[in-house]
């Protein structure tokens, strides 16, 4: 093969799914993209200069459990793109576009799987690259199955193409070097028996901004390429979901020293991870905000989250503010941001703009949370669907019997830094 043009497949599913929402993704929640002009499409930046051999590329937003029967469609899918491929010509590199935090139903490995099905078709001489979201899980056989493994170093993640940037440059450096003749690299693996949710890891606030700091003076010694260190995934209940620190390159004894010496800094401050705001209960929230005089006040849950796959649908937290009299009788008003349910948005798209009309918001995924809400919405805004398969959203004003909470779909955000108070309560 020329050491030029390396020859790179690339294939992968990429979602962040919790295992404790009855919802399950399937198909119909992916943006799916097949062939190399597609695929290499998706990236902002210009590849480095390769071969390229697009298979297939399924992402999603954050969600439930993928049924089974989607993703093994999806996996002999690429298995079958991947050995076409190769009996076309040998691969060089394989670029596995994942998140890192996929869950499939009956599976608690899903991208341990998913890789496993891809080395029978590619072989084990392709070199394999990996670049994934710092709260996706490292497990031994994703390790074993990759020769180079890279994640975000911010959280939020601004960096999130960097990152894709960077591990397929340097899997485009190694399989030229490898198809060369040369040695693959060295890798090591630490896993932490720690586990914690991204409201305690952001990089802007301490330890985690010093520990993510510590990394490009790592990066910067003699024979080590990369070091990432991946959080993992709180929001899924299996065996792979724990702290990891993985270090490559082309010296083993740096990369070692590389791998333990951040490991070693991420447990001295395992107990110093605070979470981002005030936690209380969620009664405690409200009353905070009730009270104060800082608006707007922002009350995160994190338990029905769906940036990190809840399904954004419990009542709970609506059940509560309408308890309070003083947002039921208008002295205070209240944003619902957001909450998912198909029948009541259907009642309130049937609207004209400015119309009232009444429907129950049942809502709730939980069995515990499915307390039924007569609701009086009055369509107020619409906007427009993001993708060609998304129903309209329209934001309401809603009432039950006086003024009560609106709901509100993203679209009109004040500016200006909000007091926040992150409730822990979870869903019964």
């Amino acid at each position: 093969m020329s050491i030029l043009l390396p020859r790179i497949a690339i294939a992968g599913i990429a979602i962040e799914s919790s295992t404790f929402t009855p919802y399950r993704s399937s198909a119909a929640d992916f943006e799916v993209r097949r062939g190399t002009e597609e695929i290499l499409a998706r990236y902002p930046f210009t590849a480095p200069t390769a071969q390229y051999v697009g298979v297939l590329h399924a992402r999603a937003l954050p969600g439930g459990q993928l049924d089974r029967d989607t993703y093994e469609g999806w996996k002999a899918e690429i298995v079958a793109g991947l050995t076409a491929a190769t009996e076309a010509a040998p691969l060089d590199g394989f670029f596995f576009d994942i998140h890192g935090a996929m869950s499939v139903v009956g599976l608690d490995d899903a991208e341990g799987d998913l890789i496993t099905a891809i080395r029978s078709a590619i072989g084990p001489d392709t070199v394999v690259g990996t670049a994934m979201d710092l709260h996706g899980n490292v497990s031994e056989i994703l390790f074993e199955a990759c020769d180079l493994l890279t994640c975000y170093r911010h959280a939020p993640h601004i960096d999130a193409w960097e990152t894709r940037e960077r591990g397929l440059r340097d899997l485009v450096v190694a399989s030229a070097k490898v198809a060369a003749g040369g040695a693959r690299p060295h890798k090591a693996l630490v896993h932490l028996p720690i586990l914690l949710p991204g409201e305690k890891t952001s990089t802007r606030i301490e330890p985690a901004k010093s520990l993510y700091a510590r990394i490009p003076e790592l990066t910067a010694r003699e024979g080590v390429t990369d070091v990432s260190y991946w959080i993992g995934f709180a929001w899924a209940d299996q065996p792979r979901c724990k702290a990891a620190i993985v270090a490559f390159g082309d010296d083993a004894g740096a990369v070692e020293a590389a791998a333990l010496e951040l490991a070693g800094a991420v447990w001295d401050k395992r107990h110093d991870f605070e979470f981002v705001a005030p936690t209380g209960t969620f009664d405690e929230c409200l009353e905070q905000a009730v009270a104060s005089d800082q608006r707007p006040f922002w009350i995160s849950d994190s338990g029905d989250n769906p940036g990190a796959g809840g399904a954004d649908d419990t009542t709970y937290a609506l059940a509560r503010l309408l308890a309070r009299p003083e947002i039921r009788s208008g002295q205070v008003s209240a944003l619902m941001v957001s909450l998912v349910d198909p029948e009541s948005t259907d009642a309130a798209t049937a609207l004209g703009l400015g119309d009232a009309g009444s429907s129950p918001w049942a809502g709730g995924s939980m069995p515990a949370s499915r307390a039924p809400w007569r609701c009086a919405p009055r369509s107020r805004h619409w906007t427009r669907p993001r993708t060609r398969d998304a129903q309209p959203r329209c934001a309401c004003s809603t009432t039950t019997g006086r003024p009560a909470c609106r709901s509100w779909s993203p679209g009109g955000a004040r500016s200006g830094p909000p007091a926040r108070c992150s409730s822990g309560w979870a869903c019964p």
